[in-house]
């Protein structure tokens, strides 16, 4: 019988993977470069032969709780973030080293080197390395697969959860995927009440942190995920590199091109924690010098105390950034000695990203900026950071930070006997994930903030997730909607008004009204939530009213549509300094015609 192969992203793979080894309950929230993991679990979820309940969690720690409880009963679970959710997600999963599991439990976390789309490069290898837990890194979407299956394997035959460590180079890379069969395990929930365990308390835990450090051993022996040794022919003794990851890939690669393949020894780490400390001695005893290539921190290069390592610590490889096929090239001439490869050309910039033509968010950070010109604007993580552009993002943290990074202003300022306006703005997305907390503090401090939650109906920037207030799961089913105005009345806010930012005069308006009471005697946070769906939905699109938009003579080209309001369809023409409108961008929303002084802009109906 033919095996079926499939050409797969490597975020696909590992949710095929995920399939095929009998994963019951799948959690995620979504996150570059991880997003594509559940959706692939979604889109093939027809293919499991055992039930499959799939979702898109509030945020990370609610994820990995779930699938947490759900090994409990025995079967196999799986929670999917990105490296900056694992933070989020950080406290149950501390905890959860100490107290093991019975059913598999696997988390995939997809690292950014880079970054790419993150707010740092952090290295999940390192955050297993604290917390003690077992972390696998494959080098390419076909090994990543393959790896979720072990990953089960080796979770449940040490009642330990397990970490898989995909990087942006995997997750979005393709290749030739082999399929298989899904497993049929055929459990049945049974939790076995154990309180010692479960609910362990701190008198409890020093035998557990034993008994962890015991299991670690034993993983750390396992004989199918040792090191890889593809053997060199003795041109370089006593040398030998050590690769792991997406960087393992690039450098087999590299060796082939270079007609190098086969004749240095090469060591592939497969599970860069726990590492056996034999392999580390083996490389002493065989090896004067080894160059270890890792990304994103020296986690191998620390476990293997190597004398005469290169890597980062010894500086013989960048400490930050992406491990390219030029970097490393570059890096490998110089450990043996070989002619430096030509200069990589310099990074060719365009355009710098824009929010899309006729985005609410753009009218909604345009009117703030007019309405509060000197005011201070801490925003968030989402597709709206990027009202930086127009001047109306001053700060951006991590997930629901805005809030609390708002009221810190205010706190701030307010001692010294008055306080500028600050309009905190948030995704509604977001506002699920981590905002409800920081408004009601917010509202206990008695912080005067104008809050705006971006409320476009979906989770734009990972590619359309539903949000809470839809009602709908992953699935696409229909589920109970949790409305945002019933969250934001319960969390103690007086001040509560919806309005379109497409309707620049009343939202103007609303954002006076707010900064007017939040300055009263009985003022508080005041919250507008600023509703308009995304207008990448064709639904939405099509639903709304669309116009033909021009540019009259009477242009004076003071640049405030392209500048200021920076809408993508909106550009100067060199010749005769004037705005024009590039139909085939343009979506007729209409909302750049009241930037203009001159009224230079118009629409007229389609």
């Amino acid at each position: 019988m033919s095996k079926s192969i499939q050409l797969l992203m490597g975020n696909e793979a590992i949710g095929q993977g995920l399939i095929e080894a009998g994963c019951q309950v799948a959690t995620a929230y979504p996150g570059t470069p991880s997003t594509e993991i559940l959706q692939a679990v979604i889109d093939r979820r027809q293919g499991a032969v055992e039930p499959l309940h799939i979702e898109w969690s509030v945020n990370e720690k609610i994820a990995f709780e779930v699938a947490l409880a759900a090994s409990y009963t025995g079967k196999r679970a799986a929670a999917v973030m990105k490296q900056v959710g694992l933070n989020v997600a950080a406290d149950p999963f501390m905890r959860t080293a100490y107290l093991g599991v019975k059913g598999g439990l696997v988390t995939i976390v997809a690292d950014d080197p880079g970054p790419h789309s993150s707010q740092n490069e952090q290295d999940t290898r390192l955050f297993c390395m604290q917390a003690r837990v077992p972390v696998l890194d494959p080098a390419n979407p076909a090994e990543a697969k393959q790896m979720v299956a072990a990953a089960f394997e080796l979770s449940e035959k040490y009642e330990v959860m397990t970490v898989l460590r995909p990087t942006t180079r995997i997750c979005h890379s393709r290749q030739n995927v082999e399929l298989g069969e899904p497993v049929r395990l055929e459990r049945s929930a049974a939790f076995e009440k154990d309180p010692t365990r479960w609910a362990a308390t701190p008198a409890f835990l020093p035998a557990l942190h034993r008994k962890l450090n015991n299991t670690l051993e034993q993983i750390a022996a396992e004989d199918t995920l040792q090191p890889r040794l593809a053997n060199g022919d003795g041109s370089y003794p006593r040398q030998a590199l050590v690769a792991s990851g997406i960087v393992y890939g690039h450098l087999v690669d590299l060796l082939e091109e270079l007609e190098l393949h086969g004749r240095i020894d090469l060591f592939q780490v497969l599970m860069p924690y726990p590492l056996n400390p034999q392999f580390a001695e083996q490389l002493r005893t065989d090896y004067d010098r080894v160059l270890i290539l890792e990304e994103t921190y020296p986690v191998i290069e620390l476990l293997l105390a190597h004398p005469g390592a290169s890597g980062k610590q010894s500086g013989a490889v960048p400490k930050e950034g992406e491990l390219t096929p030029d970097v490393i090239h570059q890096v490998l001439a110089d450990f043996l000695a070989l002619q430096q490869p030509a200069e990589a050309p310099a990074e060719r910039r365009g355009q710098r990203p824009s929010l899309c033509p006729g985005c609410p968010h753009r009218a909604a950070f345009y009117s703030i900026k007019q309405s509060f010109p000197a005011g201070i604007f801490p925003s968030d993580i989402g597709c709206y950071t990027l009202g930086m552009n127009l001047g109306a993002v001053n700060t951006v943290h991590c997930m629901g930070a805005c809030i609390s990074q708002g009221a810190g202003f205010y706190q701030a300022y307010s001692q010294d006997g008055d306080f500028p306006t600050i309009v905190v703005t948030i995704g509604d997305s977001t506002f699920f994930h981590a905002g409800i907390p920081a408004l009601i503090n917010a509202v206990i401090q008695q912080a005067r903030i104008i809050v705006v939650i971006l409320d476009n109906a979906t989770t734009a920037m990972t590619g359309g997730q539903p949000v809470p207030h839809l009602g709908i799961t992953a699935d696409g089913s229909q589920t109970r909607a949790v409305e945002i105005e019933s969250l934001v009345r319960a969390s103690g806010i007086d001040f509560l008004e919806v309005c379109d930012p497409y309707d620049k005069p009343e939202f103007e308006a609303l954002l006076k009204r707010a900064d007017e009471y939040i300055r009263k005697p009985a003022g508080g946070v005041a919250v507008i939530i600023s509703r308009h769906g995304c207008i990448m939905d064709r639904q939405v699109r099509s639903s709304q009213e669309r116009f033909q938009v021009s540019i009259l003579d009477n242009c004076i080209g003071c640049q405030k549509c392209t500048g200021a309001f920076e809408c993508p369809a909106l550009s100067m023409d060199p010749e005769t300094n004037k705005s024009v409108v590039n139909q085939d961008r343009c979506i007729g929303c209409g909302t750049c015609i009241p930037v203009c002084p001159v009224d230079a802009i118009i629409k007229e109906a389609k």
